[in-house]
């Protein structure tokens, strides 16, 4: 008994240190983030406003099934890795999901160079069939179908979620939603915002998917 006594009293501070070093390493992997949130919200010029509506708190990807258009199977958080910009809605596609797939093509290619930071994603929320029409629209996005999106994402009051486009940061967290109607101006606003949380994340996301 004394030498098992010595061996467990060996161990623990070998345990306590094992634990020191996984709390680092996770500290180190969310800095990066913690710091673009704080540099964007925090360290801003007085009067500064962004278009978007931060979640607080924020909403981790659930792992709901989703199914690619080839029939693959993923969960959600698979996606982690990239800045995504979503968009939800059925998959006939009405005016308002036309609209939003134009400017979220529109607003990754306005990033320029960081575009390959940010992925598009459009969640289709049914299974009706997607319009051959959209083929050329969809190129380079990520489509799944998926249900039980409102077990994580939400509208704003009195709106529904396909009428919002909605922003993930790499680490799989909602974390903020445009408003609902976006028009051209709106987009120009969200393309601002899109831009300060590239520039304050620089150099820390996955190479992008698409």
């Amino acid at each position: 008994m004394p030498q098992l006594d010595a061996v467990t009293a060996a161990r623990a501070p070998d345990t306590r240190a094992g634990r020191w070093k996984m709390l680092a390493v996770l500290l180190v992997c969310a800095a990066p983030v913690i710091a673009s949130y704080f540099t964007y919200y925090v360290i801003r010029p007085e009067g500064r406003r962004n278009y978007g509506e931060l979640i607080d708190p924020q909403r981790p990807l659930p792992a709901l099934a989703a199914v690619a258009p080839d029939g693959s199977r993923i969960e959600l958080p698979a996606l982690k890795g990239q800045w995504l910009l979503l968009s939800v809605a059925g998959g006939a596609c009405d005016t308002t999901c036309e609209q939003h797939l134009y400017f979220q093509r529109q607003l990754r290619e306005s990033l320029g160079r960081e575009k390959d930071r940010l992925d598009r994603v459009w969640l289709v929320s049914d299974d009706a069939a997607i319009p051959d029409k959209l083929t050329t629209a969809l190129l380079g996005s990520t489509v799944l179908r998926v249900s039980g999106l409102d077990q994580w994402l939400q509208a704003a009051p009195g709106q529904r979620l396909q009428d919002h486009l909605y922003v993930v940061d790499p680490l799989g967290n909602w974390m903020m939603r445009f408003p609902a109607n976006m028009d051209a101006a709106g987009a120009a606003k969200a393309k601002r915002d899109l831009e300060r949380l590239m520039r304050a994340s620089a150099s820390w996301d996955k190479e992008g998917r698409s």
